[in-house]
């Protein structure tokens, strides 16, 4: 049997070997289509490519390309696990050219590859084309030598494409295999076309118009191919089956659900197994391709796609979380193919399993509550708008799972009720918001969030992406039009600039759009869900409705991701360090830096911050790769994730991991910002800075990166600098310093003794009697003040004087001693005469013992008005 995977090789090889660039499959969320909710096609990756946009190195390509159809209008939810080729998750095989071959050669690769790589008998093949492409019926009789009963002519849209309202279009040729007349069913154009005799394998479209927005059509300068082939439709037909569930990739999935749920594989819950083997499929792919269950957007769909499964796997009697423990089965299939499922694994199987843990209690109740509804209503009766909307709003229902619920009864769901329902809540939480004493302005923020709805965040997984302009604010009202110079608040249905949130800045980078449009975005913000670019336009006009390509400032988002990174480490090596209380109280993971408080009474002392330092960069050497996975906070907490200070969570967090300490990851945090791939891209940690912020607070300060670099660069080149002025080499300088500091003391101490013996010297020229007390008074001009005490000891025991002042000017401050001899105690006091002399150099106070005291001032200009003082107290 020929394996999905052989297929699979035997396509790319195919198209490798004439010519053509082997291209990986794009990922799931299109970041150059943002009107597409999930990658649906192969061609979506080429998008630009075929619309001139975009210049690549080859002009042929051909991909085995992930899709996604479970949203928007492309949507085949409902129809999963109960027909043969239904799926929420496929593989399209495809082959482009971009203005190179065309019909000729493109119809020659399809019917080589098939008849000949494939081995497809030829008289079990015919085609369609469009009924008024002759040159590509002409073609099929040249190359295949199909007779014209085989090439069907088809007047409808099905066999013309269209990228759009306008942009690239043109003729079809679709190419079905005959599976006998065992089967029923017609061929293409008749009308029993919907039977299960002919099956359509490969899709072959030829781009050759352009689509005028006056509705005229003319012909591109350079056609270009676009096919697509469905790998698992493809399959059955090489592997002998009529059912694309029976195939080796999805029979080896259901086999695994039936021995994990002991239920047979074909038996009373075929459907149920089914569901669960395309819906694992589809779950693990999206998490891989960074996208979470949440109650919007891209992750809702998740969610739907999820919570649909995990029923079918409650119908079929399990009891614990099965999608997870159904993940290595998957990967084992499509492993090698897609490495991304290896890569994520982690994150995949957390996710599924906290999705279901969460879902199985709230199922239960929700399909009691279901039961109980049904029960009284007639044989046929919809269910009230107003009960599956209760599911959904309590339980967590999606509309399409009670829908799911209900089919084998034969009973549908009153939409037009739910939708109502819906709305009303709608209604209720915007007037419960209104009396929340939120400022006026925000208003505008709530009623642009009703309208267009959470914007979706693709930064985990890149730095470039189109997205679609759903709002312009100016001068802080709603535009629908800012020119050129006019400071704007853009909201994109989808973007990749992070909003500043958890420490980390918001980014900044262009948004750039038709017509010229440029607009430099300096910071981004969030605003009740919806991520908010602030910038000026430079060019063009902002307009909602515009497509838009959003860019990221690559080198200052790598920074912050390293900053930030690197704080994780830093908080940990500090934990270990100092204990258990380091506790982050705030941070910053800024470009340039990173500011980090924590929980500390006492300073962090150079020895424990070269420890620290020491350890950040061994993990950083280390370049282990930075895990994230989806928790619950509380179980996230269990396994030893710190949760940071300030930072609100919701019923799941993303837990980044970094490092390795045994196994277990070194760091462990609850973190939503963006991170480095794995640690040695932070490259290089330096600590600047430690000081307090507050009583039991320290701030620490480092850079990383080339930050870290120049720092350290700084710090050599001072060095060197210090060096070439004592006229040494580097290596000598701690010694030639501590000699010189040595040299400095011995100085110090030597002018000290000298300034005592001036101090003392002539004393009986300077001292006046006052009051009955001789007073010896002195202005040592700038002598520092720890030497005073010393000189006015040195001339009370000289024994000419009972009382001696004095005072100096030291950098612009006044000091003064005032000391009291044996013969004066009990008549004068000297803390009184030094606080009088404080107040005359703007001093407070002053203080000491009876006999030696002393104070200061800051007017180091008023010492004579000082000595003044303590003579006009003790007179």
């Amino acid at each position: 049997m020929t394996s999905s995977n052989d297929i699979r090789a035997t396509f790319l090889n195919y198209f490798a070997r004439n010519g053509h660039q082997v291209v990986e499959s794009s990922p799931l969320v299109p970041r150059n289509d943002p009107t597409l909710m999930f990658a649906n096609s192969g061609m979506v990756q080429f998008k630009n490519v075929f619309t001139g946009q975009e210049k690549r190195d080859y002009v042929r390509a051909t991909t085995a390309q992930k899709c996604v159809r479970a949203g928007g209008k492309h949507n085949d939810l409902d129809n999963v696990g109960y027909t043969a080729r239904h799926h929420t998750f496929f593989e399209m095989l495809g082959n482009f050219s971009f203005g190179d071959y065309f019909k000729e050669q493109a119809i020659t690769h399809a019917w080589t590859l098939l008849t000949g790589d494939f081995a497809l008998p030829k008289d079990k093949l015919l085609v369609t084309v469009y009924h008024e492409d002759e040159e590509a019926a002409a073609l099929w009789r040249k190359i295949a030598g199909l007779p014209d009963s085989r090439i069907i002519r088809i007047a409808t849209s099905d066999n013309f494409w269209r990228m759009g309202d306008t942009g690239p279009c043109g003729p079809c040729s679709e190419i079905f295999f005959d599976h006998g007349d065992k089967i029923p069913g017609g061929p293409p154009g008749s009308p029993d076309e919907d039977g299960d005799r002919f099956i359509e394998i490969w899709n072959l479209v030829f781009m050759q118009f352009l689509e005028e927005p006056a509705g005229t059509r003319n012909p591109l300068p350079r056609p270009s191919i676009d096919t697509g082939m469905g790998l698992e439709r493809f399959a059955a037909i090489l592997q002998g089956k009529h059912d694309n569930y029976d195939t080796d990739t999805l029979r080896a999935l259901i086999l695994a659900s039936a021995e994990a749920t002991g239920q047979d594989p074909d038996g009373p819950f075929r459907i149920s197994h089914r569901v669960v083997a395309d819906h694992l499929r589809a779950g693990s792919f999206l998490i891989a391709d960074g996208v979470l269950p949440s109650n919007e957007g891209r992750g809702y769909v998740l969610r739907r796609i999820l919570r649909r499964a995990m029923r079918h796997a409650q119908m079929m009697g399990a009891k614990e979380p099965l999608l997870y423990r159904l993940f290595p089965a998957l990967e084992r299939q499509m492993g090698v193919a897609y490495p991304e499922l290896g890569r994520a694994g982690a994150l995949i199987t957390e996710t599924l399993r906290l999705e279901e843990q969460k879902f199985r209690g709230l199922l239960e109740r929700g399909l009691g509550l279901l039961a109980e509804e049904t029960a009284k209503l007639g044989d046929g009766q919809p269910l009230p708008g107003a009960v599956a909307f209760r599911l959904y709003d309590t339980y967590g229902f999606p509309l399409d799972l009670t829908q799911d619920a209900l089919r084998s009864e034969g009973r549908a769901v009153d939409t037009d009720g739910f939708n109502t329902a819906m709305a009303e809540q709608r209604q209720r939480a915007r007037a419960a918001w209104a009396g929340s004493g939120e400022a006026a302005t925000e208003a505008l923020w709530f009623d642009l969030k009703e309208k267009i709805g959470a914007t979706e965040f693709l930064g985990y997984a890149t730095e470039t992406a189109e997205g679609e302009i759903q709002a312009v604010v100016a001068n802080g009202a709603v535009t629908d039009a800012a020119g050129p110079e006019t400071e704007v608040a853009v909201v994109l249905n989808q973007t990749p600039f992070y909003a500043e949130s958890g420490g980390q800045v918001g980014d900044t980078g262009i948004i750039t759009g038709p017509e010229g449009l440029r607009i430099a975005v300096r910071d981004t913000q969030k605003k009740l869900g919806l991520f908010v670019h602030l910038g000026v336009v430079e060019a063009g006009t902002a307009r909602p409705g515009q497509a838009v390509k959003a860019e990221v400032d690559h080198e200052r988002r790598g920074a912050i991701r390293a900053h930030h990174s690197a704080t994780h480490l830093l908080h940990e090596a500090l934990r270990r360090r100092m204990g258990d209380h380091i506790a982050q109280k705030g941070s910053l993971n800024a470009p340039d830096r990173l500011r980090f408080d924590v929980s500390q009474p006492t300073p962090i002392g150079a020895e424990d911050l070269a420890w620290v330092e020491a350890e950040v960069n061994a993990r950083i050497r280390e370049n282990s790769p930075v895990t994230t996975r989806l928790m619950t906070p509380e179980a996230a907490v269990a396994e030893g994730a710190m949760a940071l200070f300030g930072e609100k969570y919701g019923e799941e967090v993303r837990v980044v991991g970094m490092g390795r300490d045994g196994d277990k990851a070194y760091s462990l945090e609850l973190c939503g910002g963006t991170h480095v791939r794995a640690t040695g891209d932070i490259g290089l940690l330096r600590i600047v800075g430690e000081g307090a912020v507050s009583a039991g607070v320290r701030r620490i300060e480092a850079v990383t990166g080339a930050a870290a670099l120049a720092a350290v660069e700084a710090e050599s080149q001072l060095l060197r600098d210090a060096a070439a002025a004592l006229k040494i080499s580097p290596t000598e300088l701690p010694a030639r310093v501590a000699a010189m500091v040595e040299e400095r003391r011995k100085l110090e101490r030597d002018v000290a003794d000298l300034r005592k013996k001036l101090a003392t010297g002539g004393a009986a020229a300077e001292i006046e009697e006052i009051g009955g007390l001789k007073l010896a008074a002195r202005d040592l001009g700038d002598t520092p003040a720890r030497d005073l005490k010393g000189i006015a000891e040195a001339i009370l025991k000289g024994g000419t004087a009972d009382v001696v002042a004095v005072v100096s000017n030291e950098g612009g401050k006044a000091s003064i001693v005032v000391g009291v001899g044996e013969a004066a105690k009990g008549k004068t006091d000297a803390v009184a005469l030094v606080r009088a002399a404080a107040a005359a150099v703007g001093g407070k106070g002053g203080g000491g013992r009876p006999d030696m005291a002393q104070a200061g001032g800051p007017d180091g200009d008023k010492l004579a008005e000082a000595l003044a003082a303590i003579k006009a107290a003790l007179a």
